[in-house]
C-alpha cells in the first residue's frame, strides 16, 4: 500500500489489537459508497452508506463478525479511499432524494472520527444534496455533529438511534467494552433530544440469559422517557452464525462461565437465538412503552420522524407564503 494511503492513528481502547502498539490507518478502495436499499423498511431509508469498515467497539456479541460478510480482522477500522469524493458522485447521480443510513455494518463514529471527520463532512455532503439521515451508533461522538443534523433536518427527515442493550454500566462494560457506557449514551441522547433532534434507543441485541431481565428492560425504558427519547426498538434476543458465534462464546467463557453450555443446549446452530422469556418480556416492554408514552413499533416510528419534516416543511410554507 502506498503511503499516501495511510496515517498515523493511535488506536483507543481497541482490545484486538492493543498488543501491537501504534498502528495505520488503511484505506481501502471502493467504487461507490451510497447504495440502494432493497426495501425501505428499516427505519424508512432509502439508502445505505458505510464509510469505515470494521469497528474497535469490541461488542462481545457483534453479528458483522460472521463470516458471511467477509472482513478480516473486523477490530481494525478502515475507511474507504477517496470517501467522500464518492459521495458526491453517488449522492449527484440520484434521481430520487430520501433518507440515507449509516451505521448498520460499522459504527460511523468510531474513536478515529474524531480526528479524521468523513462521517461529520458525508453530513455536510447530505445535507447540501437535500437528503434525509437515519443514524445508528454507540457512540456520543455524535453530538459534536448536531448543528449539522439541525442543518439537515430544516429540509428533510432525520433520526437518531443510540443502541443501548443494558441499563446497568458495569455490564455494559463488559459486553460493549470499547464503547461509551449506557448512562453516556442516554446523556447523547438528552442532548440531541433537547436540541430538537428526533432521537430514540436501539434495545438490541438483548442476550438470553444476560440483560433479558424485566428490571433491565423497564430501567431502559424508563431511562430513555427520562432523556427525551422518542421511542425504543427491541430485539428480545440476538444472532448467531459461524465467525460470530466463536468470538461470542469465548467471552461468555471468560465474563460468564457455564452460560456458553444454556446457548449450546438451546439453540445449537441456529442464527436466531430469541431469548425464553421473549414472550414476557415483550408484554412488560409494550405496557411499559404505552405508559410512558413511547413509540415501540417500526411503522410508528418511521410515520412519526417523518411526519414531523412534513409539518415543519408545511409550517415553512406558510410562513414564507405570508412575507
Amino acid at each position: 500500500m502506498n503511503n499516501h494511503n495511510k496515517k498515523n492513528i493511535v488506536p483507543v481502547g481497541d482490545r484486538e489489537n492493543e498488543s501491537s502498539g501504534q498502528r495505520m490507518m488503511e484505506y481501502i478502495p471502493a467504487k461507490t459508497i451510497v447504495t440502494k436499499t432493497k426495501a425501505p423498511y428499516w427505519f424508512g431509508a432509502d439508502y445505505n452508506m458505510n464509510i469505515y469498515r470494521g469497528c474497535n467497539h469490541g461488542c462481545i456479541y457483534c453479528d458483522s463478525r460472521s463470516h458471511c460478510y467477509r472482513i478480516d480482522d473486523f477490530g481494525t477500522v478502515r475507511a474507504k479511499q477517496d470517501a467522500l469524493r464518492i459521495i458526491r458522485d453517488d449522492l449527484s447521480k440520484k434521481r430520487k432524494r430520501g433518507v440515507i443510513a449509516t451505521g448498520a455494518m460499522s459504527d460511523p463514529y468510531n474513536p478515529y472520527e474524531e480526528e479524521l471527520h468523513l462521517t461529520k463532512n458525508a453530513l455536510e455532503l447530505i445535507h447540501a444534496y437535500r437528503f434525509g439521515v437515519s443514524i445508528a451508533t454507540k457512540s456520543t461522538l455524535v453530538v459534536r455533529d448536531t448543528d449539522i443534523l439541525k442543518d439537515i433536518k430544516y429540509r428533510a427527515p432525520v433520526v437518531v438511534k443510540l443502541t443501548i442493550t443494558v441499563a446497568d454500566d458495569k455490564l455494559c462494560k463488559i459486553i460493549e467494552p470499547n464503547a461509551p457506557v449506557s448512562s453516556e449514551r442516554f446523556e447523547a441522547t438528552k442532548t440531541l433530544s433537547g436540541s430538537g433532534i428526533y432521537t430514540g434507543v436501539l434495545m438490541m441485541p438483548i442476550l438470553p440469559f444476560i440483560e433479558d431481565t424485566e428490571e433491565n428492560i423497564i430501567a431502559i425504558a424508563r431511562k430513555a422517557k427520562e432523556c427525551g427519547a422518542r421511542f425504543i426498538y427491541p430485539a428480545m434476543g440476538m444472532t448467531l452464525r459461524a465467525g460470530n458465534r466463536e468470538y461470542y462464546y469465548e467471552n461468555l467463557d471468560r465474563h460468564f462461565p457455564e452460560i456458553k453450555e444454556k446457548y449450546i443446549k438451546r439453540y445449537g446452530e441456529r442464527y436466531s437465538c430469541t431469548s425464553p422469556k421473549a414472550k414476557k418480556l415483550w408484554g412488560v416492554f409494550s405496557e411499559e412503552c404505552k405508559r410512558l408514552g413511547l413509540l415501540y413499533k417500526m411503522s410508528g416510528i418511521i410515520n412519526d420522524y417523518k411526519r414531523e419534516y412534513i409539518d415543519s416543511v408545511e409550517q415553512l410554507g406558510l410562513f414564507e407564503n405570508k412575507q
